[in-house]
């Protein structure tokens, strides 16, 4: 069997299956372990799947260009926006997140609410810039461009010296065994010190994400209060959070 016909079965399978089994995958085809496993890092460094332990998972498509990802799954993030911005209380310190979901909140928030809003990313404070009673504090440091947000030791010192009410917190992958992750170290390590600092941490989950892994482990479901998710969303990507406990908001409920 030719290595593009390989390589073809490994994603239609992964399409199909949501994950992948080197061992029972070599099985299946008759050919050593070896041979699949490199297979899988040759589609792994093409973007095309993540690598875990024993074989692979379906990579996020929020991994791709700023400009590509404001485009991926619109009216989701639309409606997650919209939900999210009706928990946003008068006189709250708020902490929003990098991303295009985050950005589209930031618009979404009635323009007469009084409330700070904390955040590491220029594009959301410069959405904020039309809502007068919104005091907007931009957390400085290296920018990560692929995200256009603040990142390393400079930003975390920052957070650190922030207690605030309600975190919105972007990731690129959330699924149920391997909890919630983004692609990038130093992000994860932004994001941990931001849910440290917030009394109430919820995850922006557009449908690209879930049953997707990223590279770098962010923090576990047990350190998230919720996940704001749009009322299309496919119930079976939902019921294995569900069952582990997880609150699931949106428009539907």
């Amino acid at each position: 069997m030719l290595t593009t016909e390989r390589k073809a079965l490994l994603l239609d399978a992964l399409g199909k299956e949501g994950r992948i089994v080197a061992k029972e995958f070599s099985q299946k085809l008759g050919l050593s372990e070896d041979t699949i496993r490199r297979d899988l890092r040759e589609l792994a460094g093409e973007g095309l799947l993540q690598r875990v332990h024993g074989g692979a998972l379906p990579a996020s498509k929020a991994l791709n260009d700023l400009p590509t990802r404001r485009n991926v799954y619109v009216d989701d993030k639309a409606e997650i926006a919209k939900v999210a911005a009706g928990m946003v209380k008068e006189g709250q310190i708020v902490f929003l997140d990098g991303g295009t979901t985050t950005i589209r909140l930031a618009r979404v928030l009635p323009k007469a609410l009084k409330a700070t809003v904390v955040t590491h990313s220029p594009d959301v404070a410069t959405a904020l810039l039309d809502h007068p009673g919104v005091d907007v504090e931009l957390i400085g440091g290296h920018i990560y461009k692929h995200s256009n947000v603040s990142v390393g030791a400079v930003a975390i010192e920052a957070i650190s010296q922030i207690r605030v009410d309600l975190y919105f917190m972007g990731v690129t992958g959330i699924h149920v065994e391997h909890g919630l992750t983004t692609g990038d170290r130093e992000e994860a390590a932004v994001k941990r010190a931001i849910c440290r600092q917030a009394a109430e941490t919820v995850v922006l989950g557009s449908r690209e994400k879930l049953g997707a892994v990223s590279a770098y482990s962010v923090v576990g479901f047990d350190d998230v209060d919720g996940l704001i998710v749009s009322r299309k969303c496919p119930e079976d990507l939902l019921t294995p959070l569900r069952n582990l406990g997880m609150q699931i908001n949106n428009i539907s409920s």
